[in-house]
């Protein structure tokens, strides 16, 4: 008897893709930059969310969708920040999708947002193989991580438009190069943009700040 072999992950990945494109036209049309922050559990994520709230909260309109299995900790921290937040659980899905972003978008209402955060689930794995239709994908590399990282881990550093070696205040203790990490990543993506920051310290997060601003004058242009 004869049969077909369907492959559904291809099916599954297309139907995303498609979600997330209708996602990256409504923040071009509401003038919204989305930012997709990826990472490790522990490497810093929203630390380093609330450098960039400090930094731009006074001048640009911010919004925040954190996701977790489970729990609200995460948002909590944020709304005590003064920003737009909501939080979104995946039970237990080790990531975010298109589909899943595109109904937080929804319940938040980002309409007259400026820029507009993902934290997505912590994990240098599945986050990289999903579109979100973000418009710029952010990752951290924290130095307690290694900077071996990038090729353990290449389709993350392959994807990520900014990479922010975060922790860099701890590299005195921890056997990690910045110069390594970041051949080891352009080797991979010529065109990712890395820079040392510690969110702890506020070391290099006002190049981030500045980065993000130009990035939303472009978007404003194109509303």
């Amino acid at each position: 008897m004869d049969y077909k072999i369907i492959e559904t992950k291809e099916r599954v990945l297309a139907d995303n893709d498609a979600a997330a494109e209708a996602t990256r036209a409504l923040m071009r049309k509401n003038g919204t930059l989305l930012v997709n922050l990826m990472g490790s559990p522990g490497a810093g994520k929203t630390s380093v969310l609330l450098r960039l709230i400090a930094l731009l909260g006074d001048r640009y309109r911010i919004g925040v969708m954190e996701a977790d299995v489970d729990s609200d900790v995460d948002a909590k921290t944020v709304a005590a920040a003064g920003v737009r937040v909501i939080q979104l659980h995946t039970a237990g899905l080790c990531h975010m999708d298109a589909d899943m972003t595109a109904r937080g978008i929804a319940e938040l209402d980002v309409g007259g947002l400026d820029l507009l955060f993902l934290e997505n689930i912590g994990n240098l794995v599945c986050p990289a193989e999903f579109e979100i239709g973000a418009d710029l994908r952010m990752m951290l590399l924290s130095v307690p991580e290694g900077d071996d990282k990038p090729l353990k881990y290449p389709l993350m550093f392959t994807v990520s438009d900014l990479i922010l070696f975060n922790k860099i205040d701890t590299a005195p203790i921890f056997d990690f190069d910045a110069d390594t990490a970041a051949a080891r990543i352009r080797a991979l993506n010529a065109d990712a943009v890395c820079m040392p920051v510690s969110a702890k310290t506020g070391e290099g997060m006002e190049a981030v700040a500045a980065f993000l601003e130009a990035r939303i004058a472009e978007r404003r242009a194109e509303a």
